[in-house]
């Protein structure tokens, strides 16, 4: 049976099996509470704070201002919803892009729906956010400032370091979901300025199930989860060890290889492009062209609508029209909604996203696959039927 070449990386990565096996040496022998007191319990507790040494490495952090979470979707709601607790006394405002993970966006609009005031940034046609337009919205009573690091859809990069700067002056919290980013490009909480970043495992070779808040020192959330107090008060629960334990030797893969392994995604990516650009007459990429994650190709099909296109890949390619937290809603990207792309051109974008595995041979199957699809699914618009491409894509 042939299987399907696995272009989704931003939905999810595999485990790696250096990572699996560390998860697994956790689950069968090392299995102790960290928070018991014999050799079962210490040996638990120093693989937890061995990997959050290892992940604040990853982000030039120190150990103690990394809280483990159950996923990124907790650390941003911690970030978000603790911020606003411990600094409602000083104001009411809260800033956030208009391209924010719904991990972000939904625990805004509940503190909206609580009475809080709510200022989105817009971003430009490659999904950027004008650092400016954050100066702007600033009032005395903003108590935090949330904007993505790199967009989840379709790979830009925002200028989170001249954010900062800007919101940290004016003594605001600043946070940035770095989900997608870590692990792809530098990310280096103190270059970027940031009070709180987010982190996922599964975005880079870790399982689902874990994540991680950076919480600078001096940085206070209010928790969001009362019980036994453990990581420091700051979220509670018992440790789960194998995944914390996978996550930081994830973090430590991640910090070798990360030079070596963002130059050789981008040749990936921009192989597939090349691909694409020479087979599909009037392609256009969403995104910055220049400031975007190097394994994130987001384009746009012309005259067909993106959601067909992939179901005639069914069995040869997985990819998506988006992220994969929408991948049932028929609706256009609100990301590309928020670029201000015609409803044509967003209905037929594809988001292709390629990872330490995906070989250039892979590539170019999937590149033939999708021209294929794309010139049957305009034949079938016009009534009748396109031959293949059978030069698209011809191995290099």
């Amino acid at each position: 049976m042939t299987v399907a070449i696995y272009l989704d990386y931003n939905a999810t990565t595999p485990v790696d099996p250096v990572v699996a096996d560390v998860i697994g040496l956790y689950l069968r022998e090392h299995f102790g509470n960290p928070s018991s007191g014999h050799p079962f319990g210490r040996r638990a507790r120093e693989a937890v704070e061995a990997a959050r040494a290892e992940v604040a490495a990853l982000i030039g952090a120190q150990p103690q201002e990394i809280v483990f979470t159950g996923s990124a979707s907790e650390a941003n709601n911690m970030a978000v919803l603790g911020t606003a607790r411990a600094a409602q006394h000083r104001g009411r405002h809260i800033i956030a892009s208009a391209v924010e993970h719904p991990s972000v966006a939904q625990p805004v609009l509940h503190l909206q729906a609580e009475g809080w005031e709510v200022t989105t940034i817009p971003v430009d046609q490659h999904g950027r956010v004008d650092p400016e337009a954050v100066r702007g919205a600033i009032r005395p009573e903003t108590v935090l400032v949330t904007v993505m690091h790199a967009n989840n859809e379709v790979g830009t990069v925002e200028p989170i370091a001249e954010i900062a700067a800007i919101v940290r002056e004016r003594g605001i919290c600043m946070h940035t979901d770095a989900a997608q980013s870590a692990g792809k490009i530098p990310v280096a909480v103190d270059a970027l300025g940031v009070d709180l970043l987010t982190l996922a495992g599964h975005k880079f070779y870790a399982p689902k199930g874990i994540g991680a808040l950076y919480i600078r020192t001096g940085t206070a959330p209010a928790p969001v989860l009362f019980g036994a107090g453990q990581e420091g008060g700051r979220r509670t629960g018992t440790e789960n060890v194998p995944y914390i334990a996978g996550f930081g030797a994830a973090a430590r893969l991640a910090r070798d290889a990360l030079g070596v392994e963002e130059a050789a995604l981008r040749r990936k990516r921009e192989r597939l492009h090349r691909h694409l650009q020479d087979n599909v007459p009037g392609l256009m990429l969403n995104g910055h062209p220049d400031y975007r994650l190097p394994n994130t190709l987001n384009v746009s099909f012309p005259r067909v609508d993106g959601r067909l296109l992939l179901e005639r890949l069914d069995g040869l390619v997985a990819a998506s029209v988006g992220a994969a937290c929408h991948a049932g809603d028929a609706t256009v990207s609100g990301v590309l909604g928020a670029m201000g792309l015609e409803p044509d051109r967003a209905s037929g974008a594809v988001r292709l996203s390629v990872g330490r595995l995906t070989t250039e041979q892979e590539i170019d199957r999937a590149a033939r696959a999708l021209v294929n699809a794309w010139q049957e699914c305009r034949g079938a618009d016009d009534g009748g039927s396109a031959s293949p491409a059978s030069g698209a894509a011809t191995q290099e």
